[in-house]
């Protein structure tokens, strides 16, 4: 595969100052290698910041509920700069809490100089002992993951020589960010650490999660243990004749579709099949996430004919969540949701419809829809079940 290099050794500018769609397409199916090769990361990680004109990037995936760090890479910073950043990560947090709490959808980016007053940067400790000895005078955010129990971004410092943040890194880093956000949620039902252990195929056949290779018309290639008790079980996805189905209708349609997606280009697979929601309404909460396969030689191996890899996690049982307080405290917080809408949000996703959520609560069913309403509103979803989807996410992440 070909790989944009790192010149920001040498002092020279970053090669691409505008995107090719092959060049795109390229950092894509790099960015998908590394799921299953986790050392990539911080080649990967090089070419995007060079595509955005970076001096530094950095990407996290923090585990909040077990207080692991899932993915620590940089690129650009050093050791003393990093070192001098984490002293300043309450400043950091905390303009960032600020952000969320305004409401903001998770794929807008934070920019510091859209966001921040210039006499607030004049005066920010973070910007003149951490950013500024570096030549960095701006900074971008993208939000990958935000749940009651994980946390991921990529944070793309520029060089006073770039200046700041344009629209045109705001739209490469928007083509990006899927594609991101699969890898990272991938990774984090992954062994990563097994997986740069083990030979590829040896350490995805041992996953405790289930793991599916399939045709560009869904047919079954290989299915891992897991995937295959999965099957034979039948409850959420099963065998059709040789064809990966799933029970509920709208995660079938959503499978097809990203399987046909992943044969025919990886970068136009976007959101589809990013977590498609397997269970029924009576159902333990099951996701299901789709890595294109064909689009490198390095994922290829795995098995030459497949062009998708499903992976599905174990179902979150009914106690293993975080507790209900927690996630309507993150609900309230992140997209503004009053206590009772938070209530109701809770009972709407354990799958019993409106009348049930109400009996519980102790409200009417119109109470119960005049709140769905206010819900739908602030989250952005349309339906009950993309709901129960956010909910599901932000528990089972």
């Amino acid at each position: 595969m070909h790989k944009m290099r790192n010149n920001s050794e040498t002092g020279a500018e970053p090669r691409l100052r505008n995107v090719s769609p092959h060049d795109l397409s390229e950092l894509i199916g790099s960015i998908y290698d590394c799921v299953l090769v986790p050392s990539h990361w911080e080649q990967t990680l090089t070419d995007i910041m060079q595509a955005l004109s970076g001096v530094s990037v950095i990407l996290s995936l923090n585990d909040l509920r077990n207080d692991r760090i899932l993915i620590d890479k940089s690129i650009g910073w050093g050791a003393a700069g990093l070192a001098e950043r984490q002293r300043h990560l309450s400043e950091v947090h905390a303009r960032i809490g600020e952000w969320f709490a305004r409401g903001p959808s998770l794929d807008e980016p934070f920019i510091a100089s859209r966001q921040l007053g210039p006499d607030y940067l004049h005066a920010s400790p973070y910007v003149q002992h951490c950013l500024k000895p570096l030549g960095i005078v701006d900074i971008m955010h993208q939000f990958l993951m935000y749940t009651p129990s994980h946390f991921s971004e990529l944070v793309i410092g520029r060089h006073e020589r770039q200046g700041a943040i344009t629209d045109r890194e705001v739209e490469i880093a928007g083509l990006l960010l899927p594609h991101l956000r699969r890898a990272v949620t991938i990774t984090n039902v992954l062994d990563a650490g097994a997986i740069e252990r083990e030979r590829i195929s040896e350490a995805l056949d041992a996953l405790r999660c289930g793991f599916i290779l399939t045709s560009g018309e869904g047919k079954i290639l290989h299915a891992n243990r897991a995937a295959e008790r999965l099957l034979e079980d039948g409850a959420a996805v099963y065998d059709a004749n040789g064809v990966l189905a799933a029970r509920a209708p709208d995660a079938g349609r959503e499978l097809r579709k990203a399987i046909r997606l992943a044969a025919r280009d990886e970068g136009t697979l976007g959101k589809t099949g990013l977590a498609v929601c397997l269970s029924g309404s009576q159902a333990l909460p099951m996701l299901a996430h789709v890595l294109p396969i064909n689009g490198s030689d390095l994922r290829a191996r795995l098995r030459p004919e497949a062009v998708a890899a499903v992976f599905v996690p174990r179902p979150v049982s009914a106690g293993s969540g975080l507790p209900p307080d927690e996630t309507k405290e993150f609900l309230r917080r992140r997209f503004g949701l009053t206590k009772a809408e938070a209530d109701v949000a809770l009972e709407i996703a354990k799958g019993d419809g409106r009348d049930a959520a109400g009996a519980r609560l102790g409200i009417t069913a119109t109470t119960v829809r005049a709140h769905l309403s206010n819900i739908f509103e602030k989250t952005g979803v349309r339906r009950q079940a993309e709901l129960v989807r956010l909910l599901m996410q932000s528990n089972a992440a």
